[in-house]
């Protein structure tokens, strides 16, 4: 029997305009009251997640948790008491952080364990974040000094061209001597994590710390950043719209969108 269900959050459970279907509300609620937990795994930050864990009736409930930072955190939403972080060496954020912005060419997005910074924002990123309710702080696009003395989760850039992400990649891999986790999202981010952080690990250090083993797991996502935790699980799931590698490497593959009650429809091929 699956006792944990863990989701990415954005093209996955979140319809487009960024809110979850009442129907995937009641489902998550139903299975909550038959004991299975209901997981948001996300690259966002556990602060940025507390208006969605309201609406699905998981904010501030013991016994019931967030992984954010791509893996970076495993937070007890009773009192957001961190049970594990991983943070980003300051001087490789920095590092990172140069090169992009040397560019010209990205909006970056600076995570802490507490808060979301934004360096050299368009437009279009401007409105993805507000479709999606995130707060942030705008800092300058030079450099990271102001962060030597505070813990860094992950660094990420957005361009919705591909080819500039992977360039990026390229250089970062050349000339940054410390091993990372490099991942793209949402068809708009290349992100950067400490090397040993990513969902599937932490998704199986949570089940170990609760007592679920990985083959009572059920992880569902749609991007790159996802397959970890859809191969470390029991059951990888794969919304429809998800991307052709993702598909190729999950063992469900829903025959709807994140537009169209993605969970309910988990549950009623799986639960039910």
């Amino acid at each position: 029997m699956y006792k944990m269900i863990v989701s990415d959050l954005d093209e996955s459970l979140l319809r487009t305009d960024g809110s979850v279907s009442p129907a995937d509300v009641a489902t998550i609620q139903r299975l909550k009251a038959a004991g299975v937990k209901f997981v948001p795994n996300t690259g966002r930050g556990f602060a940025s997640v507390q208006p969605l864990l309201a609406t699905l009736g998981l904010a501030g409930e013991p016994g019931q948790y967030v992984i954010s930072y791509n893996g970076g955190a495993i937070v007890e939403n009773a009192g957001n008491r961190l049970l594990m972080t991983q943070a980003l060496p300051w001087a490789v954020a920095d590092q990172i952080f140069r090169l992009a912005m040397a560019t010209g060419q990205f909006c970056a997005h600076v995570y802490t364990f507490h808060h979301v910074y934004l360096a050299n924002p368009n437009p279009d990123e401007l409105a993805y974040m507000a479709n999606r309710g995130v707060a942030f702080t705008e800092i300058p696009a030079t450099d990271l000094s102001a962060f030597q003395d505070r813990q860094i989760a992950k660094v990420i850039f957005q361009n919705l061209d591909l080819s500039v992400r992977a360039e990026l990649r390229e250089t970062v891999e050349t000339q940054c001597p410390t091993p990372l986790n490099i991942t793209y999202s949402s068809n708009r981010y290349v992100e950067f994590n400490p090397a040993t952080v990513d969902k599937g690990r932490a998704a199986i250090a949570l089940g170990a710390k609760i007592g679920i083993a990985p083959a009572e797991i059920i992880a569902l996502g749609d991007n790159a950043n996802d397959l970890s935790m859809l191969t470390a699980v029991g059951l990888g799931v794969a919304v429809a719209n998800a991307i052709p590698a993702v598909k190729d490497a999950v063992g469900l593959v829903l025959p709807v969108t994140n537009d169209e009650n993605p969970v309910t429809t988990l549950a009623q091929m799986v639960f039910d």
